[in-house]
């Protein structure tokens, strides 16, 4: 169970209705769920509708029917529990590592949601029996591999189905067991499915839009620590606030552009080194400083999209067939094709990338004495001392990594189950390789603020302002001023954290997506 020196905090899932900060508290930890007792009726009536129709004998696809090509062969009612079995079985052919608990959270949480929108025909005990699950900190293991994003996440959502029946493994407080050990740990037992009971586990777009719930939430992290890096490195050159003037950015209008500027304005509020160089006579900085608010302004919208995007498809019915109680109809559509989540994703992949090849700029820009006047390669006596020079070709490499990663996934497609599901989304690895992009951000905006805080360090005792220097108090807290050349991988690391960390100023985090 989990552990009593956590206070959880109790989510409630409202089907539909569920925000983005009550999804990034799931993504956290230390919550419970509880479904909405007004979501329970419309469960029981479309699961009711499923047994009247298995009951009349009519033939409805996915319910006393085969899968995919095989949607034309009919099943007897007395081989319906074995063919559900058999679907989770058959499809449960993912590969890789698996995922973080983290996102597996997200994935049963999401679940839950679209199972009681009222229209998947399933039982309430299988919905509560995952949340059950998820109380008791018992996590399917789910590989990361073999979903093309339609129809639905097959593969990864077969090895969460694996867990109820009885399959496969779990982790349980971080401890790998069987999924029948697992299931007794939150005092359940092995279901056995009934009619639609594993279509509707493993049809839906829950690992993919989970995925990309993990990429918006590590990006809005890199976002954040880009502009705090961003305004340290104009501290380090000594360069001009002129371009935050908000009459340039209302003359443009674009929302992300102007809120940044913006919050810049803000966070370098009261600092001693602006007004220490206010008639230098400097006329333009380079792009990379100067056109902060336009470039990180245009990835503050993509975010703003894709987090609306991402919040709708959280609360989606997406599996298939759909079963609207109200009239007894059960209609095959395509709401499992993820091309929304493919598209989101790919457009935090575009703005995670940019976010790391301006900062690398900077961080080139500090380390050349004819631009930054600062000493070259932010060390002192150079040639013995080689300085910043190959954290930047980390920074460099990985900035030109993001620009293949960030290629767009939703463009690709290959034809799947002989050719009845002929185009696909591609969403799962779209929305999967946002992590390693995260990463790679994290790290090369770690390197530009560790290099930035070096760069005003040469000149004190001049202040910057009071935001900036609780920054520079963190990042000195962890990592040093270089005075002469030592080993700086563990630096690196230190500072890639400071970039992943959950919290920032208040003038950028009122920029993030919220969707309360």
């Amino acid at each position: 169970m989990a552990s009593s020196s956590h206070v959880l905090t109790l989510c409630r899932l409202q089907p539909g209705h569920v925000d983005l900060p009550m999804l990034r508290k799931i993504y956290q930890g230390n919550v419970r769920l509880e479904l909405a007792e007004e979501a329970r009726a419309g469960v029981l009536a479309s699961q009711e509708t499923v047994t009247r129709i298995v009951e009349s004998g009519k033939v409805v696809y996915g319910i006393n029917t085969g899968f995919g090509k095989l949607a034309q062969t009919r099943i007897p009612a007395e081989r319906l529990a074995e063919l559900q079995r058999n679907l989770v079985l058959s499809h449960s052919v993912g590969i890789g590592k698996d995922l973080a608990d983290n996102v597996v959270r997200l994935v049963m949480a999401t679940k839950v949601l679209s199972l009681s929108r009222g229209h998947s025909g399933i039982r309430i005990e299988i919905i509560d029996a995952l949340i059950a699950l998820f109380n008791a900190g018992v996590y399917p293991c789910i590989p990361e591999k073999g979903s093309v994003g339609a129809s639905g996440d097959l593969a990864p959502l077969a090895h969460l189905s694996l867990m109820l029946i009885g399959e496969g493994q779990v982790t349980a407080q971080g401890v790998k067991m069987s999924a029948t050990d697992g299931l007794a740990t939150a005092g359940l037992k092995p279901f056995e499915l009934g009619p639609k009971e594993g279509l509707a586990l493993l049809n839906g777009t829950q690992v993919s839009t989970s995925l990309a719930l993990s990429g918006l939430f590590e990006a809005e992290r890199v976002f954040s620590a880009g502009l705090v890096a961003g305004a340290l490195s104009l501290e380090a050159i000594k360069g001009s606030v002129k371009p935050l003037d908000a009459r340039i950015h209302e003359a443009r209008g674009q929302q992300g552009q102007m809120g940044v500027a913006a919050a810049l304005t803000a966070i370098l509020s009261g600092s001693d080194i602006v007004t220490s160089h206010a008639d230098c006579g400097r006329v333009q900085d380079p792009y990379s400083i100067r056109c902060v608010p336009q470039v990180m302004g245009a990835c503050l919208d993509n975010l703003h999209h894709a987090a609306r995007i991402l919040r709708i498809e959280a609360n989606a019915a997406s599996d298939n067939p759909l079963v609207f109680s109200e009239n007894g109809d059960v209609i095959s559509g395509g709401n499992f094709h993820a091309e929304p989540v493919a598209f989101a994703a790919d457009i935090i992949a575009l703005a995670v990338a940019e976010i790391g090849a301006i900062s690398e700029r900077r961080m080139a820009l500090l380390l050349d004495t004819g631009l930054s006047g600062l000493p070259a390669f932010l060390v002192n006596d150079g040639g013995v001392n080689s300085g910043f020079m190959i954290a930047q070709v980390t920074a460099a490499a990985l900035a030109s990594e993001n620009k293949s990663l960030a290629h767009p996934g939703s463009v690709d497609s290959l034809p799947t189950s002989a050719n009845q599901e002929d185009h696909v989304s591609m969403a799962t690895y779209a929305a999967r390789r946002l992590g390693d992009m995260c990463f790679n951000t994290s790290v090369i905006v770690g390197i530009e603020a560790m290099a930035a805080a070096q760069g005003i360090d040469f000149h004190r005792p001049l202040r910057s302002s009071a935001t900036l220097e609780n920054e520079m108090k963190a990042i000195r807290e962890n990592v040093a001023f270089l005075e002469k050349d030592r080993l700086m991988a563990p630096d690196v690391e230190m500072m890639r954290l400071w970039a992943s960390r959950e919290h920032w100023p208040a003038a950028i985090e009122a920029l993030l997506p919220s969707f309360a």
